[in-house]
Order: C-alpha cells, then structure tokens, then sequence
C-alpha cells in the first residue's frame, strides 16, 4: 500500500483566444502535432467558422454547436479488464469526467481523419456536425462502447 496520498496534479492549459473556452483550447493542443499549434488552430477556427456559417456567422451559437456535438460523443460507461480468479471479465465502470472529455475529443478527431474531403478543417467541421445530429463515425465509436458495457453488465458486481 503506498504511503503517500497521491496528488492529482493537472496542468491548467487555459482559454483560447477567440472563443474564451478551455475546452476549444484543449482539443486544439490534442490536434496540434510536432509542435505546430498555429496550424491546430487554424484547423480548429477554420472547422469553427465552418459551424458558425451553418448556424448564421455567430461565434456563440457555434460554440453552443461544439459543445452540444461534444456531450453528444462523450461516453458515460466503457468496460475495463479485471482478472478474477484465472479469467479476465470486461466490467462496466463509469467514465469520469476527465476521461470523458479525452475520449470524445480523441474519438471526434480519429473520425474526421478518416473521413473524406479537402482539408482537415472541412473534415472536422463535417464530423462536428454529424455528432451533434447523433451520427458520424464518433457517435458509432461511444455507441458501440456503450453497448459493450451494456452487454457485460452482469459481471458489474465484480467492480469493487
């Protein structure tokens, strides 16, 4: 048992500039690669501008469209391994909410890379749209891990 109370220690990635929103920031930092974060947000506000032009040139109303495709992804149950007694079972345990939003962002950009069209913020913005409409290759993800859970739910009893 250890003797140290572990600390949670998270790095506060703070708000970006343009919409004020933690959360726009953070999927921006998961999109950037090797460094280049000006063309993470390019990727992201040009996706944004993108949603804003659907719903009629309003930044607000296109992050209400973000945030509601983004509740749409995130999972509330997923399965974890848990060896008992020789035999691995999947049980269902619930997602905390930081785990939750890393999932959906990463679901939501896995999907928009496999998808078809020009460039990344077209992908992106196409992705976004279809999860908050309750489709797209996201919301097949969160509805498959879920129904995983829902289909081990008789060794729930074994999540202690």
């Amino acid at each position: 048992m250890p003797r140290r109370k572990k600390r949670d220690f998270t790095r506060d990635v703070g708000v970006d500039l343009r919409f004020d929103s933690d959360i726009i920031q953070k999927f921006i930092n998961i999109i950037m690669e090797r460094g280049k974060k000006n063309i993470a947000r390019s990727i992201v506000y040009g996706a944004m501008d993108i949603l804003g032009k659907k719903v009629g040139n309003d930044d607000k109303k296109a992050l209400e469209l973000f945030n509601k495709a983004f509740n749409q992804v995130a999972p509330f149950v997923e399965v974890r391994p848990r060896r008992v007694g020789g035999s691995v079972y999947q049980i269902p345990m619930e997602v905390p909410p930081k785990r939750r939003s890393s999932l959906a962002m990463r679901w939501t950009i896995s999907a928009a890379q496999v998808r078809s069209g020009k460039d990344m913020s077209q992908r992106l913005a196409a992705e976004l749209l279809d999860a908050c409409e309750g489709r797209g290759g996201a919301v097949k993800k969160k509805s498959e891990v879920q129904r995983m859970a829902e289909a081990n739910r008789a060794f729930s009893h074994y999540a202690w």
